[in-house]
Order: C-alpha cells, then sequence, then structure tokens
C-alpha cells in the first residue's frame, strides 16, 4: 500500500508531483532506502544511488474482484497512464519503452540488477517502464509505470527521476 491510498486521480496532480520530483536534489550514493509515512507506514518513496521513485495514484484493493470488474481496474490504471504519457510526450517529445523482464528474470535467478530496478521490484513495480530523458531543462531521466504485487493488491501509477539513462539490459 502506499500514501496515495484513497485519492483520486488527477493528471494536474501527477504532473505537479513529477515536477517536485524533478525539483528535488537525488541521492548521489548510498544505499537504496523506502520512505514511509510515519503514522500509516504506508510507503511514499525510495530514494537511491541517483535516483527518487514515487507513487503517483493507487487503486483500490482488488480483494473479490475477478472478470469485467478486473478489467476495468486495470483499464482504469492504464487509462491514468495513458494520459499522463500524452501529457509528458507532449512536454519532453516522444517516449521509449523500457521492458522490465530481463532485470526482473534476472533478479529472480539471484542475479544483480541495477539498484533502481530492484526498488521497483521491491514496491511490486513490475510493469515496463514509459522514459523521457534527458528531460528538457535537467539532465534528468523521468518514467511512469503501472504496478502490483498480486492479485488482491491495489494497482499503482508510479514516477521515478533518475541522474542516468534508464534502460534494461538487452539480454538475460
Amino acid at each position: 500500500m502506499t500514501g496515495r491510498a484513497g485519492e483520486t486521480f488527477t493528471t494536474d496532480r501527477a504532473l505537479l508531483d513529477i515536477d517536485a520530483l524533478l525539483a528535488r536534489p537525488l541521492p548521489v550514493a548510498g544505499p537504496t532506502a523506502a520512505e514511509s509515512d510515519p503514522e500509516t507506514g504506508e510507503w511514499t518513496g525510495t530514494g537511491g544511488d541517483g535516483f527518487r521513485v514515487v507513487p503517483l495514484w493507487e487503486g483500490d484493493a482488488l480483494t473479490g474482484v475477478y472478470a469485467a470488474e478486473w478489467n476495468d481496474a486495470e483499464d482504469a490504471a492504464e487509462a491514468h497512464r495513458a494520459a499522463l504519457v500524452d501529457i509528458l510526450d507532449r512536454r519532453w517529445g516522444p517516449h521509449r519503452a523500457v521492458p522490465l523482464h530481463v532485470p526482473l528474470f534476472r533478479r529472480q535467478e539471484g542475479s544483480p540488477v541495477d539498484p533502481l530496478f530492484d526498488a521497483l521490484f521491491d514496491q511490486d513495480l513490475y510493469g515496463d517502464l514509459t522514459v523521457w530523458g534527458p528531460v528538457e531543462g535537467a539532465d534528468l531521466w523521468v518514467g511512469v509505470s503501472v504496478g502490483h504485487s498480486d492479485g488482491d493488491a491495489p494497482l499503482v501509477l508510479a514516477a521515478l527521476v533518475a541522474a542516468r539513462p534508464v534502460a534494461a539490459p538487452d539480454a538475460w
């Protein structure tokens, strides 16, 4: 669960969150550390060596949700991501897709992966990334992704900012 539980998605708020993420200094070194709300313990972000990841939106829990309702929940999450991608494409130009299956397979077999990918996977963000960069006005890369951990967990839309190019390895 994230600190965004129960909030309604708006692209305006998501854009403000991404702009705030771009304005915030990134950790330059050190271990990856997840941050949480002190009262609820819900995830509010993760920072690591040259990157930060934050939740932008969290859907409803999918407990007892099947068939059409399940598809509706996935469609809603994808629609939020697509609306945000459309605006960011107009802002920064065409995005590129960064599939996460290779780093995920590497992690599952016990091989090391980039700390950014570890941070995403630690928050159950397994969806492929949509990435821009370096973005105008900053030598930073921005990405968004939708993911969830299991059948009952809510879908989460998250954003990341990184100080270096975001690219998955080509081969497993």
